[in-house]
Order: structure tokens, then sequence, then C-alpha cells
């Protein structure tokens, strides 16, 4: 399907229980009738920051992926689920007596970087398929590990079985796998019965739009200047015929936007070998230059 791509930017969503990420980009794409991708996917089950890029920033979906994102997660405790979260099967209940103090010492100690090993049910690859088919199918294979960062955790509540905790990790982290690690080393089971994003990057929830408040024009769109966290600068008319050429350039920058006199963005440059080398063009009739 093509779109006029009329809007260009970022749009930061609340994405609601029950949708996909994919559900999301497509009632947005669909409203705005602009192409749109998004930036980090969010379980069905969970609510909170989905980062969409719109228009021309879908090319940019590589840079706005954020290294850091926090989450506000709960734990139900004494349940253990195929799929790590309270939508799975059942494998397995046992009765729980644990102490607030058990918790937070647990939590403490996962502040580390350590080798995660994937949920099966998720969407990694291994030999050209992704892990839900084999768990669908009922296939045995081995799950893959990686490298995660568990910067901070925090006990928000602890009452009967369940208890919420504050998370901020690295990319690709994952809040299931990391509540399966967290109650292993409580000497229990558990699965995660709650999931809210809270931040990715520096997009906040308190600045996410429900698709309601989209429906009905209640929103505000980011620009590509305003969301990417790199140097911008206006060029000449002449530097501008270069760029929507493509040729190198010379500069300070180790990743800068250009944009013309009207703040049309014209194309990000990268630093390549002590020259500044077009990286991703950005603007939409690179043959016409006004």
């Amino acid at each position: 399907m093509k779109f006029a791509n009329r809007i260009n930017g970022i749009l930061v969503v609340n994405k609601p229980k029950g949708l996909t990420s994919r559900d999301v980009v497509n009632r947005i794409q669909n409203y705005l009738q602009t192409k749109a991708g998004h930036t980090g996917t969010l379980d069905p089950m969970a609510q909170g920051v989905l980062v969409l890029t719109l228009g021309k920033a879908t090319k940019l979906t590589e840079i706005l992926t954020s290294e850091i994102k926090e989450y506000e997660a709960e734990v139900t405790l004494g349940v253990e689920t195929d799929t790590l979260d309270i939508e799975g099967m059942v494998l397995k209940q046992q009765p729980v007596n644990i102490h607030e103090k058990q918790i937070k010492k647990v939590l403490e100690d996962f502040k580390k970087t350590y080798l995660q090993e994937v949920p099966k049910y998720s969407a990694v690859k291994v030999n050209g398929r992704k892990l839900y088919e084999y768990a669908r199918q009922g296939q045995s294979v081995i799950l893959p590990k990686k490298e995660v960062t568990v910067y901070d955790l925090k006990l928000l509540d602890y009452k009967g079985n369940k208890f919420r905790f504050y998370a901020k990790v690295s990319k690709g982290t994952y809040i299931r796998s990391l509540i399966r690690d967290i109650c292993e080393n409580l000497k229990t089971v558990g699965t995660m019965s709650a999931l809210i994003r809270l931040k990715q990057g520096k997009f906040m929830l308190s600045e996410a739009y429900s698709l309601e408040e989209i429906i009905k024009g209640h929103y505000e769109v980011i620009s590509i200047k305003d969301a990417l966290e790199i140097p911008w600068e206006i060029v000449s008319d002449d530097l501008k015929e270069k760029i929507l050429n493509g040729q190198k350039l010379e500069g300070p920058w180790e990743k800068v936007l250009f944009i013309d006199k009207e703040e049309k963005e014209l194309a990000i440059y990268h630093q390549d070998k002590q020259q500044l080398r077009m990286w991703k063009m950005l603007y939409e009739n690179n043959r016409k230059v006004k």
C-alpha cells in the first residue's frame, strides 16, 4: 500500500493491552494515511511507550532504537507458564512463602550484566525460524542467550502473592525472562502478570498519546530534528545541491542532520575516513532543488 507520507516525524503512543505493536502501527498508518513503523516491540499484554516513526522517519528506525528502556512490571508468584506471562498455559503451581527482604535482596543482586536466555515464545530466529514457531509445533530447540544489562531494579510493593518492581534495562532485555531468573533466585516460580513501558530512550509515558486521542486529532508529532539526539545544521542553497547529489563533505561532526532554510530535512551524514559521507537521504524530491 502506498501513502502520501504527508506526516513525517515521531509519534509516541501509549499502547493499550490486547494489541500487538504491529496492530498499533497498522491503525495509525491507516488513520494518518502515512507510512509508519515502530522502534521496539511490546508484547500484546503489555502497555505503555511505543515509539512510532512516520513517513521519512521510518528510514531512521536504527538510530531511534534506544539502548535503555524503563518498565514497571508485576509478578505473580507461585505460578509458572510456558510463555513466562500470565496468559500462557500453566505448567506448575506451588505455595509461596517469601519475605519482602528476600525480594529486595535478589533485585539488588540483579543489577548487573549477564547472559539472559530468551523466551521460547519470542520472535528471535534460530536456523531461520522464529522461536515461537518451534514452540507452537512442540519442537525442541536450544534457546539462545544474549548479554543484557540491568541498570536498576526497585521493589514498588508486595501484597499477597504479587509484587511490582521498576526496571531500567538495556535494549534486548526480556522482562519475562528477567522475572523467571529473579524467581529462580528466590527458589520459587513466578510469571509476569502486567507490564508497562515507562520510557524508551528520551521518550516518556507522560508524552504518549492513546489511540483514542490520536483518532480525535489530539496529538503532536515530534519533528525528526527534535527527535534525533544529533546536531543539525541549516545549509545554503549551494550546499543543499551538493547534499542532494550525495557529495562527500567536510565538517567536524561524527553525525549531523542537514536541513534547508525552510527547515526541511535533507539528509544525515556521518564521518567516514575523515570525510562526511551521506548516510540517510531524507529529502522527498532530491531531483528538484528549489
